[in-house]
């Protein structure tokens, strides 16, 4: 191999080198640009109240096995916080939980789109016919309605997508949890109106529990 040929193999590991280092500061590049743009949007998780829960219907069977029907309309609201960053709300399912085990049967809300600081409302019916509840629970349930109270909680899950001007993000998973503490009727010191077995409270404003 002679002297001219080692120097023309010598640029091109010379010219090779150069371009891996432009497309790697070109990658660095746009990846801080992308972490930039990140930490200066922030996203930042939507705020979810639940601003009433109406009990109609909430039967415990008396025989065996132990069931609980539920009929229940709840209103549950959503800010988005971010002043620069849109909320895309996929494949939501709401339902009722009574320590920890499901009650009702799930409900998906619409699609929405939830654009900077606005606040979406959603007032879906949630029913659970015969739903078996462990014997267990039972035992819990009548103390509780001996009390003249029970603790539902209403969760929803789903998915998010943030969306900044044209870009947007992948998806989130969304889990909300928010406690709705209902009192029975005949037990009515903070001016309910009784709906049949239970309760209505018109203005009890309950905030919840939100992951993403």
């Amino acid at each position: 191999m002679s002297s001219k040929d080692c120097g023309h193999h010598d640029h091109d590991k010379a010219k090779l080198r150069l371009i891996l280092v432009i497309i790697t500061v070109f990658i660095a590049l746009v990846l801080f640009i992308v972490f930039l743009v990140w930490i200066i949007l922030l996203p930042t998780k939507p705020r979810f109240v639940l601003q009433d829960a109406t009990v109609y219907v909430f039967n415990v069977s008396t025989t065996e096995p132990s069931t609980l029907t539920t009929n229940m309309q709840i209103t549950v609201a959503s800010k988005n916080r971010m002043g620069k960053v849109g909320i895309y709300y996929q494949k939501l399912d709401v339902y009722a939980t009574y320590r920890s085990q499901q009650v009702t049967m799930s409900t998906l809300l619409p699609s929405t789109y939830q654009d900077h600081n606005e606040i979406a409302v959603w007032s879906p019916f949630l029913y659970g016919n015969e739903i078996p509840v462990a014997p267990g629970l039972m035992m819990d349930l009548e103390q509780d309605q001996n009390v003249g109270a029970v603790l539902l909680n209403i969760r929803i899950n789903g998915c998010v997508k943030w969306k900044v001007g044209t870009w947007i993000s992948g998806k989130y998973n969304l889990n909300v949890n928010c406690p709705a503490y209902i009192k029975f009727g005949g037990f009515n010191p903070n001016g309910g109106i009784t709906v049949g077995p239970v309760m209505k409270f018109e203005s009890v404003v309950q905030g919840c529990s939100v992951d993403v």
